[in-house]
């Protein structure tokens, strides 16, 4: 597969997921720029906006498996990776995997769970496997986590610690429907759910030859500069006390190859960096004022992008 193919192939995933999901196509292209990027994805939002349902969506619109698991605080760890459970048949123990073990992850108000289960996602998020009993289990060459939380009901949940939320190289926002998005909902959904007739419009082999074919994708070196800028700035910025490291950079970079690829380019250009740099990056930030005020660190991340000099045509390619 060429790159030319990933603009096509994204536009029919934007086409079909579109049959569930009234609007909102910023937000389900950041999602499918994280999926091609091989990242995790953070939904938070109120509850009614859709969340699940786009998870679901995207989960039909490959032929993929797909798992869901909702986080309760007495969920324990193995109830997600799995545990070897005795037979008394066959005298021995035997693994009985857990829904991790799966392509599309749905991970449905994952702040509910207490931090010793939380944990349990981050073997499986960074390194795409599981360690059960001291041994390792690889997951899926195609694993993609899609969590949930609700922001304003947080008595009884558990904020996610500063690991695992840099496990997740997105946090997007649902957002409520304008007053014709809202209309069309209301006749789209008054009979019939249309997700129970969704169907699959590409494979997971062609996914997967899509997310090597990203890693063609050309970045200048005055971009990966840029790249770099945004996110040292977020370490020396007044009322940050902890920015965005290494990993933020590098999921700068990788979403924003995606992000071109799914325009149809090869290359990356700034303003690519400057469309995703809130999602990618304003979630990892702590800052001094309130621990992950979400509003705050994106205008602090808007702050940082007006002060770091964008670079322009003077630089050859």
């Amino acid at each position: 597969m060429g790159l030319g193919e990933i603009k096509e192939k994204g536009s029919l995933l934007l086409e079909n997921i579109g049959k569930v999901i009234v609007g909102k196509e910023d937000t389900v292209k950041l999602l499918l720029t994280a999926l091609l990027a091989d990242g995790h994805v953070l939904l938070e939002d109120v509850p009614g906006t859709g969340k699940t349902k786009l998870a679901k969506a995207l989960s039909k619109s490959i032929d993929a498996s797909f798992s869901r698991i909702q986080f309760t605080p007495d969920l324990l760890p193995g109830d997600i990776t799995g545990m070897n459970i005795y037979n008394r048949k066959t005298e021995d123990f035997e693994l009985k995997k857990g829904p991790v073990f799966t392509n599309v992850l749905l991970a449905d108000e994952i702040n509910r769970a207490t931090p010793r289960t939380q944990s349990g996602l981050l073997e499986c998020m960074e390194e795409r496997q599981v360690t059960i009993d001291g041994e390792s289990y690889p997951l899926t060459d195609f694993f993609f986590v899609i969590a949930t939380q609700n922001p304003i009901e947080t008595a009884g949940t558990f904020p996610l610690p500063e690991a695992q939320l840099d496990r997740f190289m997105m946090k997007l926002s649902m957002g409520q429907p304008t007053l014709a998005e809202e209309t069309q909902v209301l006749k789209r959904f008054g009979q019939e759910d249309p997700l129970h007739t969704l169907q699959a419009v590409i494979s997971k082999e062609e996914l997967l030859s899509m997310k090597e074919e990203i890693n063609r994708v050309f970045v200048h070196e005055s971009v990966l500069e840029y790249i770099a800028g945004i996110t040292a700035a977020t370490r020396k910025k007044e009322n940050i006390i902890a920015g965005a490291g290494t990993r933020g950079a590098l999921a700068l970079l990788k979403s924003a190859k995606a992000y071109a690829a799914l325009d149809g380019r090869e290359y990356v250009i700034p303003d690519d960096v400057k469309k995703l740099a809130v999602s990618v990056l304003a979630h990892r930030l702590v800052i001094s004022y309130g621990y992950q005020k979400g509003k705050e660190a994106e205008s602090l991340i808007a702050e940082i992008l007006d002060s770091i000099p964008v670079p322009t045509e003077e630089f050859r390619w």
